[in-house]
């Protein structure tokens, strides 16, 4: 039988495991933590019994994968739940814009530019379908839906700062400007309006939701269909060599997929990676990071604006302004006196996360590369200014720098959680310049985010890999 080995237990790398699987393969993943799931884990972090997401928290991605759609997750325990408002940016003023699954509801937030705005990302929503089956592939490739594509890649191609003039009023400029920000970085060049525009129109289409019980209830899906199918997890073993991988599974294996940094990749592969690739992976470069605060708080977060209450995520971050100076400053190596955070408040989707009155909530704030200081105080500063009261509200924290970050899942070097720069050329080209970018030599492949189509819980770079993989045996 073809033997794979996949190192690293993250989405992608299980996606890949359980597509490997399905075509006949014997798979077996080896992970470093002694719990599989890399960024889709779920802890008890603060209190006993609250539950808090370790990193990936909202999965408007994960809902619309078209790999994970045709796994049936169901049947192994993976469920859905949607909160009342998918996403909530506040200001000052008391105002909020919203982005709901209810086009009505985000245009009412919205004022003067509400009808605009269903105009425009209703048609993105209404075509949603087509859009994620060109996106969620690698950039070289034939468009069965070029109409819709050219639609989206015309505005995509907008640096975010210039996008949001075309609103009038600052709940959605500040709204556009606050997804867009999940590109990390300056926000005023090409393409930073991509992300963006693929995040809003799938919180139209389909949600931003969360998995009942946690993000490790992925996972745990994952990983028991995997097994299903007869492939093995093994934890606790930390890949550092490829001739570890041989001496582990007693042979050379068929197949080698790296669910990995790039950096790491090149650390495992040592000789056995190709010179040119080498060198071109040794270009790859990692952007800002985040600084995670969890906090077990008594009752909810009290938000000036009520639609802020009902919102599983929220952006904070001030005027659409004030996010792109905070993000240029972590573009630049600096930290920001006010940071953009996004604030996860699952529970009032997924009650089963708190105990009594006493609920988890979730966030992180965008920092410089590798930053050493505490940004705590800061994130604590942003929440309470939106929500006068939220300190008097806190019963126990738990922090995550970007070091710790890095030490919970190595894939996130220097803190950073897109693992890589969200640049223009690596937006449009990850991890480097290649009609088959997740081929690194024979036999070998990257499978990581930093594969197309990027970060998020979706499993399509795993899916992309292997299937790259299989048309090579």
């Amino acid at each position: 039988m073809t033997d794979a080995v996949v190192v690293g237990s993250g989405p992608n790398g299980l996606a890949a495991a359980i597509r490997l699987a399905q075509a006949g393969l014997d798979v077996t993943v080896l992970e470093a933590s002694d719990r599989p799931g890399g960024g889709t884990r779920t802890s008890e972090l603060t209190l006993p019994g609250l539950l808090h997401d370790d990193c990936a928290a909202f999965h408007p991605t994960g809902v619309v994968s078209p790999f994970l759609a045709s796994l049936d997750l169901q049947r192994f325990g993976l469920t859905w739940d949607y909160p009342e408002v998918d996403l909530a940016h506040p200001l000052d003023d008391g105002r909020a814009g919203l982005i709901s699954r209810d086009m009505v509801v985000t245009s009412q937030s919205l004022g003067v530019d509400g009808a605009r705005w269903a105009r425009s990302l209703g048609a993105q929503a209404r075509n949603f379908d087509k859009l994620v089956d060109e996106v969620f592939r690698p950039i070289v490739h034939v468009p069965k839906h070029p109409i819709a594509l050219g639609r989206f890649g015309v505005q995509a191609l907008l640096p975010a700062t210039w996008a949001v003039k075309r609103w009038r009023d600052e709940p959605a400029k500040a709204l556009a400007m606050g997804v867009a920000a999940h590109a990390f970085g300056r926000l005023d060049r090409p393409l930073t309006s991509s992300i963006g525009l693929m995040l809003t129109a799938a919180g139209h289409a389909a949600g931003w939701p969360v998995a009942h019980g946690g993000s490790g209830a992925i996972s745990s899906a994952l990983v028991a269909l995997l097994e299903s199918l007869g492939g093995t997890v093994r934890t606790g073993i930390a890949v550092t060599s490829h001739a570890q991988v041989e001496e582990l599974l007693g042979r050379r294996p068929d197949v080698v997929l790296l669910d990995t940094s790039p950096s790491a990749a090149v650390r495992i592969l040592g000789d056995r990676l190709p010179a040119r690739v080498r060198r071109q992976i040794g270009r790859y470069r990692y952007g800002p990071a985040i600084h995670k605060v969890d906090f077990a708080i008594e009752g909810d977060i009290p938000w000036t604006n009520p639609g802020t209450r009902r919102a599983g995520t929220v952006h904070v971050g001030g005027t659409a302004a004030e996010v792109a100076a905070a993000e240029a400053a972590t573009g630049r190596g600096e930290m920001p006196e006010r940071p953009f955070l996004l604030v996860g408040q699952q529970y009032l989707a997924d009650a089963s996360r708190s105990q009594g009155s006493v609920n988890p909530v979730w966030a992180y704030a965008h920092v410089p590369h590798g930053y050493a200081g505490d940004a705590t105080a800061a994130l604590v500063a942003q929440i309470e200014r939106f929500a006068p009261g939220f300190r008097d509200r806190i019963l126990a924290t738990a922090v995550r720098g970007t070091a710790a970050m890095e030490s919970y899942n190595a894939n996130y070097v220097g803190g950073d959680i897109n693992v890589g720069a969200n640049s223009a050329r690596q937006v449009v080209m990850r991890p480097r310049i290649a009609l088959d970018p997740y081929r690194l030599g024979d036999g070998l492949y990257l499978c990581s985010a930093a594969t197309p189509p990027g970060p998020g819980v979706h499993g399509m770079c795993g899916f992309h890999a292997a299937e790259s993989a299989l048309r090579r045996l």
